[in-house]
């Protein structure tokens, strides 16, 4: 077999991440809707580094020190913070070079579950071309980790692991896709034409439709708004060098 071959593979939840999980592989956190499309934006507009942490007392922690401070649960800004995780709340100049510690539901659950893999990147729609093409220039294997719904799969996060996993093919032949990558890739061929549309078979769609999050869902499905690769350095994310 020619050693030059890599492989890349989705791992549908952190609760999974286990199973996969080994120290080579480049991961790449996917939270669509919406943190890992939040910190794209955080960088797009300046930020100098972003904290994620696991807990609401960890952020706060932080908020105490005088730092901006992001926090959501079930979708919701908590009372106290700065930021929830809508993308639009990091839109402009009030976190240009600032440091934003930040904890979500799912997707900086994710983020820590990785923490020990050989690298660490954040994912979005918003970010799909240039991360692709970063990801191929690394020359590693890579794994796709959805944080899915409080460890269940869910279909916006696999949409876009689809959509890094087709282009990412079309890029370099040399990557051997997993079955789970094989079957994002014909999900995101099904919906890839009008994502937005497609969302409307999700489960929690009316969920999202009650929080008034509709203009968020739109954004967060847009493509390459914030061109940007972020990446974990120790306890920081950073944007990388493009």
């Amino acid at each position: 077999m020619n050693l030059d071959f890599k492989k890349i593979d989705c791992c549908f939840s952190p609760y999974l991440y286990p199973v996969y999980a080994d120290t080579e592989s480049i991961v790449v956190v996917i939270d669509v809707f919406r943190a890992t499309s939040a910190i794209c934006v955080a960088f797009h507009y300046g930020a100098d580094k972003i904290i994620p942490v696991a807990t609401v007392e960890e952020a706060m922690e932080y908020k105490k020190q005088g730092m901006l401070a992001g926090a959501e649960r079930n979708a919701i800004k908590l009372d106290g913070f700065d930021f929830g995780n809508s993308p639009y709340d990091y839109m402009g100049n009030h976190v240009k070079g600032k440091t934003i510690a930040l904890t979500t539901t799912n997707g900086t659950q994710a983020i820590e579950a990785a923490r020990g893999a050989y690298k660490v990147v954040v994912g979005s729609f918003l970010n799909l071309d240039v991360l692709c093409d970063w990801l191929v220039k690394q020359n590693r294997d890579i794994l796709l980790l959805c944080s899915g719904w409080k460890n269940k799969f869910n279909l916006e996060d696999s949409l876009l692991a689809g959509a890094v996993t087709e282009k990412i093919k079309a890029k370099n032949n040399k990557y051997i896709l997993g079955d789970g990558c094989l079957a994002i890739k014909y999900l995101f061929q099904i919906g890839k034409e009008r994502p937005t549309k497609f969302f409307n078979y999700s489960s929690h769609k009316d969920r999202f439709a009650k929080l008034n999050l509709k203009e968020d869902i739109r954004y967060c499905l847009s493509y390459n708004m914030a061109p940007v690769v972020p990446v974990l350095e120790g306890k920081f994310l950073v944007k990388a060098a493009l």
